[in-house]
């Protein structure tokens, strides 16, 4: 992201720039995220859900309005102040696929796969 945009790796920097850079490098890991989530989906024969996690996943909802409304062909219809608010749900209850954010502690799962791994040792 900082190569692209040369302003920031940072999602929120970036969403909170008037750089033209800023804006592009946010629209291409948009871009990148639906492709992948349309290989994704071709892959798997379809979704059963979208889940927003991690740190963009969680905080930036500009970013998970222009995934879910690049991903509407999959049945993803978006709640907008559900989305704004941060969800849980993010799509509206009619949506054929659901779209949710899921908060994440990844600092507790690294220490509970190495306490696992110090354990067996």
């Amino acid at each position: 992201m900082l190569g692209v945009s040369g302003v920031s790796s940072d999602m929120r920097a970036l969403l909170s720039s008037d750089a033209p850079r800023a804006r592009f490098a946010v629209d291409l890991f948009i871009y990148r995220v639906c492709r992948e989530l349309g290989s994704l989906a071709a892959a798997m024969g379809g979704l059963d859900a979208l889940v927003f996690t991690g740190g963009i996943g969680e905080h930036a909802a500009p970013v998970r309005e222009q995934v879910c409304r690049g991903a509407e062909w999959l049945g993803i219809t978006l709640d907008d102040a559900a989305n704004a608010a941060g969800g849980p749900r993010v799509s509206t209850e009619k949506s054929r696929t659901a779209a949710w954010v899921v908060p994440t502690n990844e600092e507790l799962m690294i220490a509970r796969h190495t306490r696992r791994l110090i354990l067996q040792n």
